[in-house]
């Protein structure tokens, strides 16, 4: 097994998200790694956890990520946070972005989960994705 994609994965992902021209049109640039201090955006994603189990074989090392990214809505119900989590399904699945170390065999979409927040109106999507990579 090798952990030593992970940072590259991320860095991939957050900048496919950033180039994607749909969601920049529903977030503007409101992606975060670390959701900033202060004044949260009224709709945003965040990316989150994730697990990492051996994939290696024979012929090389490797490792499955399942990762979450989530999409917030602070106010409001959840179909703009839909739209959102829509549109970060469809960049993510099947995507190859060009990893820093190693290379993206498959990614796919496992699962969603909607929920409220809390007793407020917050809304929160966790989009769960497998991503299989091989290192170098």
């Amino acid at each position: 097994m090798s952990y030593g994609t992970a940072a590259a994965l991320q860095s991939a992902i957050y900048q496919h998200l950033q180039a994607d021209s749909t969601l920049s049109g529903l977030v503007d640039a409101e992606i975060y790694d670390a959701v900033p201090t202060g004044a949260v955006p009224a709709l945003y994603i965040s990316l989150g956890p994730e697990t990492v189990t051996p994939a290696g074989d024979k012929t090389g090392e490797g490792a499955k990520h399942r990762f979450t990214v989530s999409v917030v809505a602070e106010s409001g119900g959840f179909l703009a946070a839909k739209d959102v989590a829509v549109a970060v399904s469809d960049a993510l699945h099947g995507a190859a972005p060009t990893l820093g170390r190693g290379r993206i065999v498959q990614m796919r979409f496992l699962k969603a989960t909607a929920q409220r927040v809390g007793a407020g109106t917050k809304r929160r999507i966790d989009l769960r994705f497998e991503a299989l990579v091989e290192d170098d």
